[in-house]
């Protein structure tokens, strides 16, 4: 094989690792979001369902365990919290792998890709100047 076509091939599979890492980030993104939904919805059947003074069985891997209805929302929540900032740290470094794979195909970079929702604050602030 000549060198221009060892080029091309390395190319190829540079590109090729670029895009299955997006790929890869993309399904642990909707695997955790998966997760957290679940979460939720047994959030919401705590919440709804079962008066405080109940215990509940929470699955442990394979096993069964009776705990507190507090003790569990506790843990749900804690891990709620855990799953938004991975999801969030996910979906931070995607936006850089697919202008990494852009730039690699040479394709220009994505408009607006890089916007970041307004804060609690900011929305507050502009309410404010807009109700004068």
């Amino acid at each position: 094989m000549d060198a221009e076509s060892q080029r091309i091939l390395e190319y190829l599979a540079e590109v090729e690792e670029a895009a299955e890492d997006v790929l890869t980030t993309k399904q642990q993104i909707v695997d955790l979001d998966t997760k957290r939904n679940r979460n939720r919805e047994a959030l919401n059947a705590l919440k709804n369902e079962l008066s405080d003074s109940e215990k509940v069985k929470v699955c442990f891997g394979n096993m069964f365990i009776k705990f507190p209805k507090s003790k569990t929302t506790e843990m749900i929540q804690k891990d709620q919290e855990q799953l938004d900032n991975e999801i969030n740290d996910l979906r931070k470094g995607l936006k850089a792998k697919v202008n990494r794979l852009n730039e690699m195909q040479g394709k220009p970079e994505l408009r607006g890709y890089n916007l970041s929702p307004l804060s609690t604050d900011e929305v507050k602030a502009i309410n404010s100047l807009l109700k004068r």
